[in-house]
């Protein structure tokens, strides 16, 4: 399943050997703890802990910009934002807040084969049997938004290319239409490798 989104990074480290359950719980303690750092400073450091994070996963710089990049414009008008209505220190941590949770989840997902992540999510899901729902989809579906994260972010990046190729660079048209078909054709050719996996509708 990870070959139809393509954002794990095979590896050996610490990070790749930790079951995907201590991963996620982590994700989440670690993103707690991001909204209670009060400070720039403190935001700092926690930006040193996830940079070395990364640097231990070997994951690669590349991998690890790509996780960041869809959100780096809305960083900046959140910064913008932020400091013209809070002030400076405001608009720096909110806007390492964000970032820095990005990149968290950014490191899982590129760390965790798809089949573990489901597994984990499974088995959390399991009380939703209960009321009549299935884990598995529900791990699936979940599983499978996180995973087309950045395959609709490649998508945009191409199409933005394409713009500025034919000179219509700022035309909304001209980005939605495409990009709305090129995540269309994602979606069905998706659609039709679960179903050749016996993932029925």
């Amino acid at each position: 399943m990870s070959g139809l989104t393509g954002a794990y990074v095979p590896g050996r480290s610490p990070l790749h050997r930790l079951g995907a359950g201590a991963k996620l719980l982590a994700l989440a303690l670690a993103c707690t703890a991001l909204v209670l750092l009060g400070s720039p400073i403190a935001l700092g450091g926690a930006a040193v802990v996830v940079v070395l994070l990364y640097a231990v996963s070997g994951v690669g710089w590349a991998a690890g910009w790509a996780q960041v990049r869809p959100v780096r414009w809305f960083a900046v008008a959140l910064f913008a934002v932020q400091a013209l209505s809070a002030g400076l220190p405001v608009a720096v941590t909110s806007t390492l807040r964000m970032v820095l949770a990005v990149a968290l989840a950014g490191l899982v997902t590129l760390t965790t084969r798809t089949a573990a992540m489901m597994a984990c999510l499974e088995r959390c899901l399991a009380p939703a049997r209960f009321v009549g729902l299935d884990p598995f989809r529900l791990s699936l579906m979940l599983s499978l938004t996180v995973r087309s994260v950045p395959v609709v972010s490649r998508l945009a990046t191409q199409v933005r290319e394409a713009q500025r190729a034919r000179g219509v660079e700022w035309s909304v048209r001209a980005f939605a239409v495409p990009l709305l078909i090129s995540v269309l054709r994602h979606a069905d050719t998706l659609g039709e490798a679960l179903r050749t996996r016996g993932v029925d509708d």
